[in-house]
């Protein structure tokens, strides 16, 4: 396999860009009836996307028309990628409007500004939701114009191109790993597991590097093939695998889910996406305008959450990608998608969208809503979502100030209803703090002040600081001559019914507290009673010992 190095960078693509194949097709004679539409290749693609076995949800997205074809390989987070490879693919949808006025460097150029206006709606809705901050997305998209291939490529997704049966791999990598490549630090089989491989160096989003995109053209060939795949696929399969299978494989739909297929069985454990696109010659006029009449466009990833609204920027049907039809074999694959064709019981059915009817031209209409690039409706009949456009860039700015006006009116509605709860709490809390004082003013208990105990009007207790009871009445009963166990109850505060029931309180620690004076009063004076009984006895026994003593000494014996 060859990488094709006519790739180049461009601010903007010249007509002295366009890079010839490597293979000119065999030119066959032309008849004479034969009319200049017949020799116009068109596209024909489909796209399969699928989860993986690892990743729980999925971040890629995909594309697949008949003038665009795309994928991108969202990064950053469970909601980053998603929103990231969305805005990408939702950024690129307007080049599917098919005008054959459009020349090969009009639509070159309408790429690369749909990508900066895709970095630029990535940057913005990081810097609008915190949580999406760090989301980026790859870009690999492709156009055919005029039977020009027109690429255009950022990240390291990878566009392959299979012509003449041999496959060239048209996009370089946009990564650390292929940096190491180029410069002859390591080799390609190296490089397949070395630990940085996951690591971009040049991709849309909230990342402080350069979001210029490669744009390359080239002529188209009959027979042409192209797969885009995200790295969940040219990470694990081998370019011959993939050559291969293009080779081999000759329905798109069948190669795109085989090559998805092989993939996951490969061991991948990323998302895992392919686009198929395909250079035909149509039959004839009427049976490419009947082709178009009836041709669905395909969304595949996480993009499929925006249908509807592609769908109405592109006035076209949009259908969900075929999802993934596991299969041990080519054989039992191609038998399980003739069967899904014919009666497909085993497997969701895929969303369509269908955009609404279009208003009279007279009439007003709205502008759809599909994002961060609006759908306008021009004064010349047409409809447009170039960013550059003078009418679309008038339409954007208008749809920032509205946002911006908007989310002002959603400022200052918060803002008033958080001032009215705040109102309505304030008057709560005041009216219940009045009714609390109010109730409290008409509760008593007995306490203490300066030594004595009084009574109280309130409750013994404090609010911020705020003393709800006053004294009303001191008595005369000192509380230190009271027990400790009634000191203690005082010091709490006695609750009482009323103020005639605090009365009966103190009453009764009076009559109580008299009482225990006279019981005290009774036991000191028997104590003093037993005091002095006790010392007569003694002295009276001391005096007739002595006397004894005496009466002993007198008996005793002269000597």
């Amino acid at each position: 396999m060859t990488d094709d190095n006519r790739l180049t960078s461009a601010q903007s693509p010249q007509s002295g860009d366009v890079a010839q194949s490597e293979t000119q097709p065999i030119q066959q004679p032309r008849p004479a009836t034969q009319t200049a539409a017949e020799h116009q290749l068109v596209m024909y693609s489909t796209t399969v996307s699928d989860t993986g076995y690892v990743r729980h949800n999925n971040q890629d997205s995909s594309f697949a028309g008949h003038h665009l074809a795309a994928v991108c390989d969202g990064m950053g987070g469970h909601a980053g990628g998603d929103t990231a490879s969305t805005i990408a693919i939702r950024s690129l949808a307007h080049i599917e409007l098919d005008d054959a006025s459009r020349s090969v460097e009009s639509v070159a150029t309408m790429m690369q500004r749909s990508i900066y206006a895709a970095h630029d709606a990535i940057v913005g809705q990081a810097t609008q939701n915190p949580k999406l901050a760090g989301m980026g997305t790859t870009v690999t998209a492709i156009s055919l114009v005029k039977n020009t291939w027109i690429l255009a490529h950022i990240g390291d997704s990878r566009a392959y191109l299979l012509r003449d049966g041999r496959l060239i791999r048209v996009t370089k990598d946009h990564s650390y790993v292929q940096h190491l490549i180029d410069t002859g630090r390591i080799s390609e089989a190296e490089g397949k597991n070395h630990p940085k491989r996951n690591v971009v160096m040049r991709v849309l989003g909230d990342f402080d590097i350069d979001p210029t995109p490669d744009i390359s053209i080239r002529s188209a060939a009959p027979a042409d093939r192209w797969l885009l795949c995200s790295d969940g696929l040219c990470g694990v399969l081998e370019d011959a695998t993939i050559e291969e299978q293009l080779r081999d494989v000759a329905d798109p739909e069948q190669c795109a889910q085989l090559l998805v297929s092989m993939a996951l069985r490969a061991g991948s454990t990323d998302n895992v996406t392919a686009v198929i696109a395909d250079a035909v010659t149509p039959l004839g006029i009427h049976r490419e305008s009947e082709q178009n009449e009836d041709s669905v466009l395909l969304l595949g990833g996480a993009v499929v959450q925006s249908l509807q609204s592609i769908a109405e920027s592109l006035q076209a049907h949009v259908m969900q990608a075929p999802e993934l039809v596991e299969a041990a074999n080519p054989a039992q694959r191609a038998s399980q998608l003739a069967k899904s064709i014919q009666a497909d019981t085993n497997h969701a059915v895929p969303m369509v969208a269908t955009p609404t009817a279009v208003a009279d031209a007279h009439e007003e209409t709205d502008t759809p809503i599909t994002g961060e690039i609006p759908v306008v409706h021009k004064s010349d009949g047409t409809v447009s979502r170039d960013p550059h456009d003078p009418e679309v860039a008038d339409a954007i700015r208008d749809q920032q100030r509205e946002t911006v006006r908007q989310k002002r009116k959603i400022h200052f509605r918060a803002r008033t209803i958080i001032a009215v709860i705040m109102l309505i709490v304030a008057i709560g809390a005041t009216i219940a703090g009045a009714l609390g004082w109010r109730w409290s003013q008409q509760q008593y208990y007995v306490g203490q002040a300066d030594g004595v105990v009084a009574i109280y009007q309130g409750v013994p207790t404090d609010v911020f600081g705020l003393r709800l009871s006053h004294e009303v009445k001191k008595t005369t009963i000192t509380v230190k001559n009271l027990p400790s166990s009634w000191q203690e109850q005082l010091e709490k505060g006695i609750i009482a019914d009323s103020y005639d029931d605090a009365i009966e309180h103190t009453e009764q620690i009076r009559d109580e507290a008299q009482k225990m004076r006279k019981s005290q009063n009774t036991q000191n004076k028997s104590s003093d009673t037993s005091a002095s009984d006790g010392s007569g006895q003694f002295g009276g026994t001391e005096q007739s010992d002595d006397k004894k003593s005496e009466s002993d000494t007198a008996k005793e014996p002269q000597a």
